[in-house]
């Protein structure tokens, strides 16, 4: 071998070394806080919830799950998924949200020239514009238009913004 490609070589490893090495070195590396690692866990959950439901209603369209067993692992099912909606809300209601309820409803209470005052509202007007009251509004209906993307057009049944598929009938989402 000649000195040249063993030197070539070693530079070409080298390189791919720094190259391999350097994500370990700058640290990208993001800390999960537990209420992410709880939020994952819940989101994972309901997903497996999701799909034993698909898989019980499709169990007894095949006739393999007997009709008196049918609405108790069913009602189970829900009750476990309803659980987890409402720990996965509690998570993720942040503070931002009600306190934009709130300024909202400040800023109404001002507005009206016969309301009478409201717990928690400042004595002196706060100048809140109608583009102030109108963008609280909006990011209000932001924040409540993110959890459901509305019904299922062939059943019915409400879906989520994620769901690509209706969880009761199966019909494709667009």
């Amino acid at each position: 071998m000649d000195i040249n490609a063993l030197f070539f070589t070693l530079a070409i490893l080298v390189l791919v070394g720094m190259y391999l090495y350097t994500p370990l070195v700058e640290g990208r590396a993001r800390r999960v806080t537990e209420e992410e690692h709880e939020l994952s866990t819940l989101l994972a959950e309901r997903d497996r919830l999701l799909n034993s439901l698909q898989e019980l209603d499709f169990d007894f369209k095949l006739g393999k799950i007997p009709s008196e067993d049918y609405p108790l692992q069913r009602a189970n099912l829900l009750q476990k998924g309803a659980d987890i909606l409402r720990k996965m809300d509690e998570l993720t209601t942040d503070n931002s949200a009600l306190d934009t309820d709130a300024r909202i409803e400040r800023a109404i209470t001002e507005r009206r020239s016969d309301s009478v005052p409201v717990e928690g509202a400042s004595d002196t007007k706060r100048g809140v514009t109608d583009d102030d009251l109108e963008s609280m509004i909006a990011a209000r209906h932001r924040t409540r238009k993110e959890k459901s993307a509305g019904f299922c057009p062939n059943c019915g049944k409400p879906v989520m913004v994620s769901d690509r598929f209706c969880p009761a009938c199966g019909k494709a989402l667009t």
